[in-house]
C-alpha cells in the first residue's frame, strides 16, 4: 500500500514539474491560440488562397507564434514590425532551424543552403557569386545546360508515348 502511496506522489512530481518545464520554455514566445498537443496550429490553417491571411491575424497582436507540429513560428503582420525584423533584427532572423538532416546529408552544416549564418556561410556566399554563379562562368556553361535540358525531355516522351510507365529519376 505504502509503495502505491509513493508511485503516486512521484508521478505527481514528475507531471507537475514537466508542465512548469514546458511552461516556463513558453514564456518568451509571442501569444497564440491554444494548440493542440501533437499537431500544435495545424488545425486552424485555412485552405484558401496565398493571398489572404491564413491563421486569424487581429487576436493576437501583429506578432504571434503559432505551432505546426513540433516547430515554432513566428508570424509578423504589421509593416513597421517587419521592417524592424529586417533591419535591426536581421542577424537573429538569418538563422535556419537545424535539423538532423543537415548534419549528415550536409556534411555537418558546410553546404550553402544549410549552412548558419555567420562568417563560414558569407564566406561560401561570396564564393559562390564569384566563381560559380558571375556571368562569365554563365555563359561559358550555356552550351552544356542548353544540352541538357533539351536533352532531359526527350527519354521522358518515348517512355510514355505508350501511356503511363515508370520514369527512373
Amino acid at each position: 500500500m505504502e509503495e502505491i502511496v509513493i508511485y503516486s506522489v512521484l508521478s505527481a512530481l514528475f507531471l507537475c514539474l514537466a508542465t512548469k518545464l514546458i511552461i516556463s520554455r513558453r514564456k518568451n514566445l509571442h501569444p497564440s491560440p491554444l494548440a493542440l498537443p501533437i499537431l500544435g496550429h495545424l488545425h486552424l490553417l485555412k485552405r484558401t488562397t496565398p493571398s489572404n491571411t491564413v491563421f486569424p491575424l487581429t487576436k493576437h497582436g501583429p506578432i504571434f507564434s503559432p505551432k505546426l507540429g513540433s516547430r515554432f513560428l513566428v508570424v509578423v503582420s504589421s509593416p513597421s514590425a517587419i521592417q524592424q525584423c529586417f533591419t535591426t533584427k536581421d542577424v537573429v532572423v538569418a538563422n535556419r532551424p537545424r535539423f538532423v538532416m543537415g548534419k549528415y546529408v550536409g556534411y555537418n552544416y558546410t553546404n550553402l543552403g544549410l549552412a548558419p549564418y555567420g562568417d563560414y556561410w558569407r564566406n561560401l556566399r561570396k564564393l559562390s557569386t564569384i566563381e560559380i554563379f558571375s556571368s562569365t562562368r554563365l555563359n561559358m556553361s550555356l552550351d552544356i545546360r542548353r544540352d541538357e535540358t533539351s536533352r532531359l525531355p526527350h527519354p521522358l516522351y518515348r517512355v510514355s508515348v505508350d501511356g503511363f510507365a515508370k520514369v527512373d529519376l
